[in-house]
């Protein structure tokens, strides 16, 4: 398992450049990134190496920023990370960094290629290297619907993998938002988020096979999986974080603005605004307070919701690159998904002093009555009290605030790296004992 220790001391690091392409039927897609087939590590024995496979630009917003932090925390606690991505959208430290769609500043955007192709090609690419790095790695991490070749590869080769899972078992996403989308008369085109998609589905339960593990944020992540009929011990418990660099409370006075509230994140119908503009204007702090919209809208979706948009405590602020700011100026996020991998948005309020009103879907951080309140997926009525009562209670949003501020600092992305290299330990020693036992 591991480096080749002797070889790792006397071989210098080569990075080799290659045009490499890759015949499709009637398509031949050119690949223009930078890797390193015959580079080894010079690393202690308590280090990990870890081939961290995205594929698509790292460090831009959401998935992406996720995959960022990871590999950004890994590093951080100590893990020497191969990075494979689609292209860079921000500066990442890593042992390596390697592109499968851009070299340099040029960059082939996934349109022209087209989405679906462009996974293909990167899965291809990293699918590649596994021959020549069988012993210089000690696990493979991979995103889902770029990484089925290279799961395959690594099961031939005898590389434990692990599977990111970013949301639920992806037939259960599609069901429970389709339901909801159905029910308040919301169409979701094909390619809106979460509209049913029978090939990627396919591919990605072929990739849920192919995995050795997953890893699953939450407790509603692992439920999802195992409600399909996953075994437990398949299925590994990870978690996010939070920049503290960013997400940090404020020391200001902020007793002279109205109650504010807080949505942040792209609003589809799986992040629940609708029911959190329901809950808003049948609570008390409707009535003087003001309710904050951070981030795009869906269209279909917001011209369903555009009557209690209208509402006059209502703002919409579009997309906002001033996120921590906005949280230390409101006093709750109202996050009321009916579908989630884990919401970063949670834990982000947390470190601002922002107190989380959230569902049963994304509380994995929450302890109701001590850090946040919680309410079930759909409950409206629950969410509105809720909300009525830190409006009308200063005393209990103060001391939720200060559980809050309690909480954050488990849920940093330096802390998410250290669990997850003790995930990446555990899942080598199960793979390896197993090898050994039937080979035995």
């Amino acid at each position: 398992m591991g480096v080749d220790r002797q070889k790792a001391h006397c071989r210098p690091r080569e990075e080799v450049t290659r045009d490499l392409c890759l015949r499709h039927g009637n398509l031949i897609y050119i690949y223009l990134g930078t890797f390193e087939p015959n580079s080894v590590l010079s690393m202690s024995n308590t280090q990990l190496a870890v081939l961290y496979s995205f594929p698509f630009p790292i460090g831009g917003r959401r998935i992406s920023a996720t995959a960022w932090h990871q590999v950004d925390g890994l590093t951080r606690a100590g893990a020497d990370v191969f990075l494979y991505c689609g292209s860079v959208a921000r500066p990442v430290s890593a042992a390596s960094v390697n592109t499968t769609l851009a070299r340099g500043r040029i960059r082939v955007p996934y349109r022209v290629l087209g989405k679906k192709r462009a996974i293909v090609l990167h899965d291809w690419m990293v699918s590649r290297q596994l021959e020549s790095k069988r012993h210089q790695i000690d696990i493979i991490h991979a995103w889902p619907t770029g990484a089925l070749i290279t799961l395959r590869v690594a099961q031939r080769l005898g590389i434990p993998t692990v599977l990111e899972r970013p949301n639920a078992h992806t037939r259960f996403a599609y069901n429970v938002v389709q339901a909801e989308a159905t029910r308040i008369g919301v169409r979701l085109s094909k390619g809106s988020e979460h509209a049913y998609n029978g090939k990627v589905l396919k591919r990605e339960e072929a990739e849920y096979r192919a995995a050795y593990r997953l890893l699953c944020p939450s407790e509603f992540v692992r439920k999802s999986f195992e409600d399909e009929g996953f075994l437990a011990e398949k299925l590994m418990k990870t978690s996010r974080g939070h920049d503290a660099s960013q997400f940090y409370p404020s020391n200001g006075n902020t007793q002279d603005r109205p109650f504010t509230a807080l949505f942040a994140g792209y609003a589809a119908v799986r992040k629940g605004l609708h029911f959190a503009l329901d809950a808003w204007l049948k609570s008390s702090a409707s009535t003087q307070g003001l309710f904050l919209i951070a981030g795009e809208i869906m269209p279909a979706y917001r011209d369903y919701l555009l009557p209690m948009l209208a509402h006059p405590t209502v703002r919409t602020l579009g997309q906002r690159d001033d996120l921590p700011e906005l949280m230390r100026q409101s006093d709750v996020l109202v996050f009321p998904s009916i579908e989630e991998g884990f919401g970063r948005v949670v834990v982000e309020a947390m470190g601002t002093g922002c107190v989380p009103l959230v569902s049963t879907a994304a509380s994995e951080p929450c302890i109701h009555g001590s850090n946040s309140l919680i309410h079930g997926v759909g409950d409206v009525k629950t969410l509105s009290d809720h909300i009525s009562l830190l409006f009308c209670n200063r005393e209990i949003r103060n001391d939720l605030r200060k559980g809050a501020l309690k909480t954050a600092p488990n849920f940093t992305w330096e802390v998410a790296g250290e669990r997850l290299i003790d995930v990446y330990r555990q899942v080598i020693d199960t793979y390896h004992g197993e090898r050994r036992s039937r080979e035995s």
